[in-house]
């Protein structure tokens, strides 16, 4: 395999050897800076001429595509750094005579990578705060598409992504289009980045595709299984349900993260995904990497890690409604070529409402529902948006539909 930035890497480890000072900032010198860009073939412009007048590069922070190459060592772990020192992380220094495992630490940690060669302070786009959220979408998309994916069509995906944070409708029109240019101009230098990493492959039409080095990494960033790996059969059940039971039985990747597998249970039961949600293991708390939450970040674990066949995890969706669900690991066996996974199975009952007010108020709705002399009784049918009681069928499953929005939404 060919990365730009993974020789890269590996010239600065070398550079670094048993350890370099760096400013009171926490920053390469200028000295070294001076050193590295060509050392490294980074391209920063060190000093330019505009009129009469010279500029130079007063900090090493300002030439961002050596900043690049300095995080990703340090996401690979290959540098670390202490005090005003930057060392190597001896341990890890194998990696550097493992091109393949290098460029997965960079693929696999390229989330953190945005604050590093994104431009901050005046005319920092939406992408930088949200760059872990805005990256991922670009993978997403383009991994999803059988083809090259237009530009603008990428532009519009990390925009909707970064932008749902924040109350964009209260910017005046001048403000919303800086806005989009920036971020625009932010995705299309996260897709130069990914190119360098050997990730995608950009065209002079204005479109990318992924690699086959690109989307091999995306099956090992979604935990995808290769023919023989092994498979779980996990039965998701809804906990505390008066009546009929609702469960799904579904076929995973044991090796998939606990992010990917939140993903399939949302769709397999039939939720939303409007609500924060976390896994528990009885000991410790899963969920996304919210420093408030204070939960373990669920990208980071795998379900084998965890739970081995015959072991149960919590499953909990909707902290107000509070829908809790075992996930029982039945059995395990093995992927084979001519199947698709994740992949529904089996499961009975329908999937709640959303915001119906937990079990008991679950309970309430079917009650309701069956008594049409009730007086909350047409109240619930608008809720629900129902013309007729007998359109909502707690007992309705069918198959075919959790399959198709298990395929569509993972």
């Amino acid at each position: 395999m060919k990365s730009e930035l993974v020789e890269q890497v590996r010239a600065f480890t070398e550079w670094v050897g048993a350890g370099r000072k760096l400013t009171q900032t926490g920053r390469l010198t200028l000295a070294d800076a001076k050193t590295l860009v060509p050392l490294l073939g980074t391209g920063d412009v060190l000093e330019q001429t505009i009129g009469d007048h010279v500029y130079r590069t007063r900090s090493s922070e300002h030439l961002l595509d050596l900043m690049l190459v300095v995080e990703c060592a340090k996401v690979a772990r290959l540098v670390r750094k202490t005090g005003q020192r930057l060392v190597p992380v001896k341990k890890n220094q194998a990696l550097l005579d493992d091109p393949q495992k290098l460029w997965l630490a960079l693929f696999t940690g390229f989330d953190k990578l945005g604050p590093a060669f994104l431009h901050s302070g005046f005319g920092e786009s939406l992408l930088r705060p949200e760059f872990a959220h805005g990256s991922r979408a670009v993978l997403a998309c383009l991994n999803s598409a059988d083809g090259a994916v237009t530009f603008a069509s990428l532009c519009a995906t990390v925009w909707d992504v970064v932008s749902a944070p924040y109350v964009v409708e209260d910017l005046t029109e001048l403000q919303l289009e800086m806005a989009r240019s920036t971020t625009d101009r932010d995705t299309e230098q996260t897709l130069d980045v990914l190119e360098r990493l050997g990730v995608v492959v950009t065209h002079r039409n204005g479109s990318a595709e992924l690699t086959e080095l690109g989307r091999s990494g995306m099956r090992r960033l979604l935990g995808e299984p290769e023919p023989g790996d092994p498979i779980y059969q996990v039965k998701i059940t809804l906990l505390e349900i008066e009546g009929l039971p609702v469960w799904r039985r579904v076929l995973v990747p044991a090796a998939i993260p606990l992010d990917r597998l939140h993903e399939v249970i949302q769709a397999a039961m039939g939720w939303e995904n409007y609500h924060l949600h976390y896994f528990h293991d009885g000991e410790t708390y899963y969920g996304e990497a919210e420093p408030e939450l204070q939960y373990r970040d669920e990208r980071k674990v795998r379900l084998d890690e965890l739970v081995k066949p015959g072991g149960r995890l919590v499953y909990n969706y909707d902290f107000g409604d509070s829908w809790d669900h075992e996930i029982l690991v039945e059995e395990v066996m093995v992927a084979t070529s001519d199947e698709r996974y994740p992949r529904c199975i089996a499961g009975q009952a329908a999937c709640p409402p959303e915001d119906v007010g937990g079990t008991g108020g679950y309970a309430r709705l079917i009650q309701i529902l069956d008594d049409p002399g009730h007086p909350e009784h047409q109240d619930i049918l608008g809720w629900l948006g129902l013309d007729d009681p007998d359109q909502f069928d707690p007992a309705r499953f069918v198959l075919e539909e959790a399959d198709q929005r298990l395929a569509a939404r993972t």
